[in-house]
This record gives C-alpha cells, structure tokens and sequence, in this order.
C-alpha cells in the first residue's frame, strides 16, 4: 500500500441487528482486515449510544484478539477522564499478556457521553483537566514506573503498551508533540481543525523513548463499491442515519422522513461531519485516499467504513485495500 490502512470500528448495531451479531460483525471486519493487510483495528468507547456497541472497548478487544492472529488491535480510543489509570493499565496490560506486540492504547479526554451519562459513569466534571497529568501516570504503570508510591500495575507493569493520542484539535495536538506520543486525528467526524493541528504536532514534536519521529494518523471515511452508482446509494443511507441519530429526538424515522430533516438543516451539519469521505468505486477511493494522505501529510490512515450492512462494510474493507494495493503497484 502507498501509505499504510488501518481501520475504526464502532461495532454499530444496524437496523434489524442486535449487540451479538453486532459483535459478530466486528469480529468479520477484523478478520478481513488481516486478510487484506490492514495495520490496525481500533475500537471506540462511547455511551449510551443506541448503534454502538464498543463501549466495553477491552472486552471487545479480548474478543476480537481471540479470533485474529497478526493484526493490531486498540483503543481509538479510551476517553481517560472516564477511568483511573491504573484500571485502564491493568485492562490493557492483560491484553497484552493476552496478545503480545498486537495492542494499542489510543487515549482521548471527550466525554464520549452526555452530561447525564457522565454522571452515571461517576466522572468527575473536571477530570478532563487532568488529563495530560493521567496519561502521564498511565504510562509510567505500563513503564513499570509507578508514580504513586507503592502501587503497581498487574497485569500492566513493564509492558509497555504503545500510546497514541486522540484528538480533533490544538490541545491533543500540542500535547502529542510535548509527550512525544503519535497523534491521530479525528478528521472521519471532526475535520475543521486538521491540517493546523497536524502542522503544529510535527513543528512541536519533541523526541521520547516511545516514539523519535512524529507519526501522524488521520481519520477518513470510507465506502468504497463495486460501482459508483452503489457507493452514492450507501453514501445517502449513511446520511440518513446520521440526521435521525443527531436530530431525531430518539425516534425511529423513515427514509422520507430522515430526508425531510436533512433538507431542514441536519444535511449541513452531517455532511460537515462527511467532509472528508472516500465515496465511489475502487479507483475513485484509491486516488481519493491517496491525495488525502498526501495533502494532510498524514504517515497511516485509519478508515471508517460507513456503510449502512455489515456486507457492504466488508466488501468496502476489501475494495479499498485492493485499490490502494493497486496504486502501490
């Protein structure tokens, strides 16, 4: 590949799906992702989220790791602020110890989560501002370096598990730099910020023992088919689901409905979010996550594939690595 593929995973529940064949599904994507020589599977925590099925992040993970053998699997990422460190230390430590050399940690400081879910999860309001001081503690746990006396990670202590930072803006970005840590950002939902972030993570970037270089991770939304004509079919299905889940109040809408509210307003919203989305066959998708990688100076994308079934996901999984294969060629 021109530029390595990973891919994020949300474990969405699809109408007619339920959490176990939602579960499933994810297991298939990451298998097909190893077949086609994807370099990581992350998955996301979030909360309270009627589709989404990956808020027990490394429960998911331990899942997935048992029925992969090569690839990489992580975070993209733990919201930090939700957990105390050295929980997330022993969770990822015992990953670890599960799958050697496979694992990642992509931490974030978003809530993931409204404010009433923030209080059902027992988080502190301010604990966001400690971030930078968590991961800073989290990492000294996986170091096997403890920072607070008398207190080891086990699992965890001396396994080292790579750290990546998540982001859509300066703060992840100049944190990243000051830490020495990858950053990735999320540009598949939250683009504005992306090209000055990354510019500012490589101009700042400050050498340490996980990482010498900069490495930059972007994210990208993709749907990839086998003909154009699918892909804007998929691409308009997307658009749906999005305007019900952002604007529809907790209803269940139909197609004309959904379209009704993206013609109200949502479809500026939702397709802010899309901004940076490879839709088409797989030679529109090929050059289209090529000239991104390029403009954004970007060392690895993680994809989103957005398709609205799980075959139509995983045949976007298979379409855009033989695209980019194709172009590496």
């Amino acid at each position: 590949m021109t530029v390595p593929l990973s891919i994020l995973d949300l474990a969405p529940i699809a109408d007619g799906e339920t959490v176990t064949s939602s579960i499933a599904a994810s297991v298939a994507l990451a298998q097909r992702a190893e077949q086609h020589g994807y370099e990581r599977v992350w998955y996301a925590e979030h909360h309270n989220m009627p589709r989404i099925a990956s808020s027990a992040t490394s429960v998911l993970i331990s899942h997935v790791g048992a029925h992969t053998s090569t690839i990489r699997l992580g975070a993209g990422g733990v919201m930090l602020p939700n957990h105390a460190p050295l929980t997330i230390a022993e969770q990822f430590g015992t990953l670890e110890a599960m799958y050697p050399g496979r694992i990642d940690l992509g931490l974030g400081r978003a809530p993931g989560s409204d404010q009433n879910t923030m209080y059902a999860l027992r988080r502190d309001p301010r604990s966001s501002e400690r971030f930078p001081e968590d991961v800073l503690e989290l990492q000294a746990f996986l170091a096997g370096d403890s920072r607070v006396p008398g207190v080891q990670a086990v699992p965890g202590r001396g396994s080292n598990v790579p750290l990546f930072i998540l982001g859509s803006s300066m703060f992840g970005a100049r944190l990243a730099a000051q830490l020495g840590l990858p950053y990735a950002f999320a540009s598949h939902f939250a683009p504005q910020a992306l090209e000055a972030a990354v510019e500012a993570y490589r101009r700042e970037f400050r050498p340490s023992a996980q990482q010498e270089e900069p490495y930059v991770i972007a994210g990208v939304n993709v749907i990839a088919a086998d003909t154009a004509e699918q892909a804007r079919e998929h691409h308009a299905a997307v658009r749906r689901t999005l305007a019900i889940g952002l604007f529809g109040n907790g209803q269940e809408l139909s197609d004309v409905e959904a379209d009704v509210l993206l013609r109200r307003g949502a479809g500026t919203h939702v397709d802010s979010m899309l901004t940076y989305s490879a839709v088409g066959a797989p030679g529109e998708v090929g050059d289209y996550l090529r000239a991104f990688a390029e403009r954004v100076g970007a060392d690895e994308l993680i994809t989103a594939h957005q398709a609205p079934t799980t075959e139509a996901r995983l045949r976007s999984v298979t379409l855009a690595a033989e695209a980019m294969e194709r172009l590496a060629a």
